[in-house]
């Protein structure tokens, strides 16, 4: 079984790399999701379909309030991202699809455009993946990037994850269908 951690304990105690804080996502995020997400809005709808549903203030706090939900009843963890000098909010990295008979979830991420090319979401994946497959017990994480995502791919490889397949027309995104590269980590994998 799963040992998802309180929210209220990593809002207080949040997850830290050398450059970065990592704190549960809820509605006090709001603005800086929203001005995240409208500074990097052509850059981000190509590769997520949530986008364009991102169409205010309101939006986001909504957002924020539903991560809340959805970590205190155990079905997501998604983490804001934040410079751990400056408290700028960089973007999103979390866990989606939290299966407890599994022991298996699926990591998602975005980032502010300004911030790209830095290692930012190496970091805090990696952060991420360390307190998934310690204090969390997981057994699996997948991942999927559309298979002309460059940038998304990078960051899967530097992660160590282990390609498993094509998932054709996988998700619809900006009227196209995507394919996406489909990838995982097991516990026990070498993670670089």
């Amino acid at each position: 079984m799963l040992v998802i951690a309180p929210r209220n304990e990593l809002k207080t105690r949040p997850l830290t790399t050398e450059r970065l804080l990592l704190s549960p996502v809820d509605g006090s995020d709001a603005r800086d999701m929203w001005n995240a997400v409208e500074m990097s809005r052509a850059h981000l709808e190509p590769w997520l379909p949530w986008v364009p549903f991102n169409a205010d203030l309101d939006a986001s706090f909504r957002y924020g309030e539903a991560s809340a939900a959805d970590w205190d009843s155990a079905r997501a963890c998604r983490f804001a991202i934040r410079d751990r000098g400056s408290h700028q909010f960089l973007g999103v990295v979390g866990l989606e699809s939290i299966a407890h008979l599994h022991e298996s979830a699926e990591l998602g991420y975005w980032l502010r455009v300004d911030t790209t090319g830095r290692g930012y979401m190496t970091e805090a994946s990696r952060a991420l993946l360390n307190w998934t497959f310690g204090p969390m017990r997981a057994h699996r994480v997948r991942v999927a990037a559309a298979t002309d995502n460059h940038a998304s791919l990078a960051v899967i490889r530097r992660l160590g994850f282990r390609f498993e397949g094509i998932a054709r027309e996988a998700e619809r995104c900006h009227a196209r269908w995507l394919d996406h590269a489909v990838f995982a980590l097991l516990a026990n994998d070498p993670r670089p």
